[in-house]
């Protein structure tokens, strides 16, 4: 009931910021449907392939830089629905799976980015860096000691400890992904990545007049 509560309120909050107005781009519907087709599969793959151990990628800080939190957020709770159509799991499962993979994740991204925004330098290498790469390894695995925390195991067999080293290597798998998906989107597509702009990361700061 926890996880449910918190996935409402921040789903909440994101209609509160009206996301829908980030549709007037054009360009992010292709990752908006990207997501809603290819992230379900994703998050139903332990279930689809019997794994005795769960190993699930997020990918929700792929999707944050992408789409921008608030679009990011109702999309990642739509994405643990259609996990449930895909995969034998109760409604429990979904929320904890929209909370653990998508909303947290997406939420500690944001806080990341603006981090780095205000800290680091504005250029490419560090938002594909900062942002994609490392932002993400932090995120994930935040997110999984949290849900640890909380009670969620990693798998029945797997002890604690050990738990937290994959968790820790999983982050890393994903961060790869992300990292490599976002410098590609960077060079080719940029109007995929709501998160991005040429004005703040490639044109060089008009200097003050004197």
């Amino acid at each position: 009931m926890l996880a449910l509560a918190i996935d409402l309120l921040a789903f909440a909050c994101a209609l509160w910021l009206r996301p829908w107005r980030l549709l007037a781009n054009p360009g992010l519907s292709t990752p908006l449907l990207a997501t809603l087709t290819i992230i379900p599969f994703l998050w139903a793959l332990p279930w689809l392939s019997n794994m005795p151990i769960r190993v699930q990628l997020s990918g929700a800080c792929l999707v944050t830089l992408m789409l921008g939190w608030p679009l990011a957020v109702p999309v990642l709770c739509v994405t643990a629905l259609l996990t449930g159509l895909l995969a034998p799991i109760g409604w429990q499962q979904q929320a904890d799976l929209a909370l653990w993979l998508g909303v947290v994740p997406a939420t500690l991204a944001l806080l990341a980015g603006a981090a780095v925004r205000r800290w680091l330098p504005h250029n490419m290498f560090v938002y594909i860096l900062g942002r994609a790469f490392l932002g993400t390894v932090v995120c994930l695995f935040i997110s999984g000691v949290l849900a640890q925390w909380t009670g969620h195991r990693f798998a029945p067999q797997v002890d604690l400890e050990l738990a937290l080293v994959a968790r820790w290597l999983i982050a890393w798998g994903d961060a790869i992904i992300t990292g490599m998906l976002t410098a590609i989107f960077v060079a080719f597509k940029p109007h995929w990545l709501a998160t991005w702009s040429d004005r703040l990361y490639i044109l060089p700061p008009r200097r003050q007049r004197r």
